[in-house]
């Protein structure tokens, strides 16, 4: 039987979502092993002069507990 932790992350990127989910789960592999998965739980953007500035994602990520 495998035992899973959830820990929600909150990253950012200035290229995309899909860069700021990337960071997101790189960050977390820096102290969490065995990741499984991340579910993207919501997007934002930061805008400045009528560009974007920033992506946000905040991430859900599972992953097994030895």
């Amino acid at each position: 039987m495998s035992v899973l932790k959830v820990i929600e992350v909150l990253a950012n990127s200035d290229k995309s979502w899909e860069d700021a989910v990337r960071n997101a789960v790189a960050h977390a592999a820096k102290s969490v092993n065995h990741i499984k998965s991340v579910f993207v739980e919501s997007q934002s953007a930061v805008v400045e002069g009528n560009l974007i500035k920033e992506f946000r994602v905040n991430v859900k990520i599972t992953f097994e507990v030895n």
